[in-house]
């Protein structure tokens, strides 16, 4: 297998292949180009970094690692700040609403600091149901899912799934109440 196919399959990999070191510098070009207009969207630019066309609308400064590998529902907005580090899928389903400066990380490092210095790195998938709403500051860890019509409060940090239709805060963020 290759780095990328490991990358993608879940496996670790090392990020400093060639394949991959070209992929994220493709990828800060376009976002970089991206946040260069500020004022009118470009959203071909954006189109060209996910892959697929999209009426998402994201307010720079947006960064991510590879765009391939997120895939965002209808309607969806993002406000200023938004980070999507996508070594693995991110998924997000329509009308899903995200605040300001908010990190969706699939990254994760091996937890031995003898594997960890080696360079070798992994990923887990997250998926964001639709009509979800993402709080200000929020941190959304690897391998997460968050259920359809659920609110996440500001500067929550997701460690574990959280179900449908909830609102859900804190550190752990955690189920606070269900809605109707």
């Amino acid at each position: 297998m290759t780095e990328k196919e490991r990358m993608l399959a879940g496996e670790p990999y090392h990020p400093t292949d060639a394949e991959l070191v070209a992929a994220r510098k493709r990828a800060k070009g376009l976002c970089a180009r991206y946040n260069a207009s500020p004022v009118e969207l470009d959203h071909a630019t954006l189109e060209e970094l996910l892959g697929r066309a999209t009426d998402a609308y994201i307010e720079p400064p947006f960064f991510c690692d590879y765009g391939f590998n997120i895939r965002l529902g209808a309607r969806f907005y993002a406000n200023h700040g938004l980070v999507i580090l996508d070594v693995m899928a991110v998924d997000i389903g329509d009308d899903v609403f995200v605040a300001p400066n908010v990190v969706i990380s699939t990254a994760t490092h091996p937890l031995l600091p003898e594997e960890r210095n080696s360079g070798i790195e992994m990923a887990r998938a997250i998926t964001i149901g639709s009509n979800v709403w993402i709080g200000s500051g929020v941190q959304v860890l690897p391998g997460v899912t968050i259920g359809e019509g659920t609110t996440i409060g500001a500067g929550s940090v997701v460690t574990k799934d959280i179900p449908v239709r909830c609102v859900a805060v804190g550190n752990p963020c955690r189920v606070l109440r269900q809605l109707g």
